[in-house]
């Protein structure tokens, strides 16, 4: 599911962004460092050792070992952050829940799952079916 969002999200990135994959350090400051399995940042914010501030998305998918962490307390991280978009895929469903940034609060844009589409705005447009993702 991973490699498929990858895809999707690349294609619709303009030149100016980097999409990554785990392991890639994000050090939102100096006591928290994650690493998003997906992330979207602008190439000017990236150094040779990590990006030093919130990524514009980053992506969890969900396993039974990360389910409460992603949800929970990396939801939080990057809300706190300042991560103007959080996305959460669920390979087991499919599903992908969104949310983004309003006035320093996270608020869920979208839960779809199957066949239903996304439309995101944020870092770019681009459009998001779960089951299409899945290999």
């Amino acid at each position: 599911m991973l490699a498929g969002l990858n895809d999707v999200v690349r294609r619709a990135c303009p030149g100016e962004l980097q999409v990554l994959f785990a392991p890639f350090d994000v050090a939102l400051d100096e006591h928290s460092v994650l690493q998003p399995d997906l992330l979207v940042a602008r190439r000017s914010d990236f150094t040779a050792r990590d990006l030093p501030a919130a990524p514009l998305l980053a992506v969890e998918v969900l396993s039974p070992s990360t389910r409460r962490v992603d949800l929970t307390l990396k939801l939080s991280r990057y809300e706190s952050a300042g991560c103007p978009s959080y996305w959460v895929v669920d390979p087991d469903r499919p599903a992908l829940r969104a949310w983004e940034l309003r006035e320093d609060h996270y608020v869920e844009v979208a839960h779809v799952t199957g066949e239903e589409r996304y439309d995101a705005e944020r870092p770019s447009p681009v459009s998001v079916t779960p089951v299409r993702l899945l290999p």
